[in-house]
C-alpha cells in the first residue's frame, strides 16, 4: 500500500509539473512543492524542474517544453564546426543564438582498445542540420553507450520535418561511387567506424580529425583490432586526384571527397588510379516519414505510441537526457537529470520512459547521459543560455552535438 501511494504521489508531482509546462490547469491535483510554476524562457518555450521518486532514491529533472506551433519557435542541431569535434552545450547554444538546449547523441569518446588511434569525438547516429545531411550511422556493434533495446539500432533518430512536426524515425544511408569499371556501394558517410569490407566517404563536414578510427573494430565488436588492409582515394571534380595506403588526417576542402576502404572495399579502391573518373552520391532514406527532415539527431527510442519499448533496462540507474514528443509532434519535451551528489543515482532507462510518459509524451528518445547530461536555458527576460542542471562530472563535458531551441524569426 505504501509503495502504491508513493507511486501515486510521484505521478501527481510529475503531472502537476506538466500542467504548468503546458500552461493548463490540472483539476483535482494537489500542489507539489517540487514542481514550481514553469518559467517562460521565450514565446512557446517553458522551463521547470521537479523531483522524481525512483527505485534508487530521488532524481531531480530539468524540463523544457517547446511548442512548435508558436510562430518562430523551432529546434535545430547544435554542433561545433565539424562532425568530429566537441564543445560544451552552453558554448554551442550561445554561438548558435539558441534560447535553450540539451546535449545530443552518444559519441566516440575514447580509444583505449586501440592504442595510438585518435578518438574522433564523432557521434554514433545520423545527423541532419538545416536540412543538410552531415553523417550516417556506425554499425550497431561499434556504438558507445548502454546496450540498445531490442528492435532498435544506431540508425534511429529524433527528427523534425519541414512540416514542423517532431517524430521518431530511422535513417539509412544510400550511396554509391560510380567509376568506369562499375559502381561501388557506399557503406559510410563521415563515420568514426565503417562496416567491414566497405567504402566510406568523408567530406569537408568531417573536419580535420584522423580517419584511421574508421577502419578499426568490426561490425559486432568495437574493440577488435584495426584492419591492416586499407586504402584511401581522394576525389575532386569527379576525378581521382590522389591515393594512399592508409587513412589520413587533416581538413578536407569543400567539393572534395575522401574515400576510405577496408578489406574488400580497400581492394576495390586500389583499382582506381589518379585521373580516373569517380562520381560520389549519398543521401539518407527515412524508414517511415516522407516529409524531408530539417533536423535529426541520433539516440534510441524508449517509448512508442504511449508504450515503453520491451526489454528496457530496469536495473541500472544513471543521470540521463531524453526527449519526448507530445501533441501529435507539435510539442517537444527535453529533459536532463541533475548530476548533483544528492541526485546522482538518477533513473533507469525504464524509469526514464515512464517519466516521459507521465510528462505527456507519446514517443520518447534516450540521448547521451552521465557526464554528458546538460540542459541550458536563458533566464526570463533574456541573455545567453546558461547551465541549469549540475553536470555529474562537476563541469560541462564537451559533446559533439545537441538539440537547440530557438525562438524568434
Amino acid at each position: 500500500m505504501a509503495r502504491r501511494l508513493g507511486r501515486l504521489r510521484s505521478v501527481l508531482t510529475v503531472l502537476t509539473a506538466w500542467s504548468a509546462l503546458a500552461g493548463g490547469v490540472l483539476v483535482g491535483a494537489p500542489p507539489a512543492s517540487a514542481a514550481p510554476d514553469a518559467a517562460k524562457i521565450a514565446p512557446g518555450v517553458r522551463y521547470t524542474e521537479l523531483d522524481v521518486p525512483a527505485s534508487s532514491g530521488v532524481a531531480h529533472a530539468h524540463v523544457l517544453s517547446v511548442d512548435l506551433r508558436v510562430p518562430g519557435v523551432r529546434v535545430g542541431l547544435l554542433r561545433p564546426g565539424a562532425v568530429a569535434a566537441r564543445a560544451a552545450v552552453s558554448r554551442l547554444a550561445r554561438s548558435a543564438g539558441a534560447v535553450a538546449g540539451v546535449n545530443g547523441d552518444f559519441f566516440n569518446m575514447s580509444e583505449t582498445q586501440h592504442p595510438g588511434v585518435q578518438a574522433t569525438g564523432a557521434p554514433v547516429g545520423p545527423a541532419i542540420a538545416g536540412g543538410r545531411t552531415l553523417k550516417a550511422a556506425v554499425p550497431d556493434g561499434q556504438r558507445f553507450g548502454p546496450a540498445l533495446p531490442p528492435g532498435t539500432s544506431t540508425r534511429d533518430v529524433l527528427g523534425v520535418g519541414t512540416d514542423r512536426r517532431a517524430r521518431l524515425d530511422s535513417l539509412t544511408l544510400k550511396g554509391s561511387v560510380t567509376t568506369a569499371g562499375g559502381t561501388l556501394p557506399l557503406g559510410g558517410l563521415n563515420q568514426y567506424a565503417l562496416p567491414e569490407d566497405s567504402v566510406g566517404a568523408f567530406t569537408a563536414a568531417w573536419g580535420g580529425a584522423s580517419r584511421e578510427r574508421a577502419t578499426c573494430g568490426t561490425d559486432s565488436d568495437r574493440a577488435a583490432p584495426c584492419s591492416k588492409d586499407t586504402h584511401e582515394v581522394t576525389v575532386r571534380g569527379g576525378r581521382v586526384v590522389s591515393e594512399a595506403a592508409a587513412p589520413g588526417r587533416g581538413p578536407i576542402a569543400s567539393g572534395t571527397t575522401v574515400l576510405v576502404g577496408r578489406e574488400e572495399g580497400a581492394r576495390k579502391l586500389r583499382k582506381l588510379s589518379v585521373g580516373d573518373r569517380a562520381g560520389v552520391r549519398h543521401r539518407l532514406v527515412a524508414a517511415r516519414s516522407r516529409t524531408p527532415y530539417v533536423f535529426a539527431v541520433g539516440g534510441h527510442p524508449v517509448l512508442a505510441a504511449g508504450r515503453p519499448l520491451p526489454g528496457l533496462d530496469d536495473r541500472t540507474p544513471a543521470v540521463r537526457t531524453a526527449a519526448g514528443i507530445a501533441d501529435g509532434g507539435r510539442r517537444l519535451l527535453l529533459v536532463a537529470l541533475d548530476g548533483a551528489p544528492e541526485f546522482r543515482r538518477g533513473l533507469t532507462v525504464a524509469e526514464t520512459a515512464a517519466l516521459m510518459s507521465r510528462l505527456g509524451a507519446r514517443d520518447a528518445f534516450n540521448l547521451d547521459g552521465g557526464g554528458s547530461s546538460t540542459l541550458v536555458a536563458r533566464r526570463p527576460g533574456g541573455g545567453s543560455a546558461v547551465v541549469r542542471n549540475h553536470p555529474s562530472g562537476g563541469a560541462e563535458r564537451p559533446v559533439p552535438n545537441g538539440i537547440g531551441v530557438f525562438s524568434g524569426r
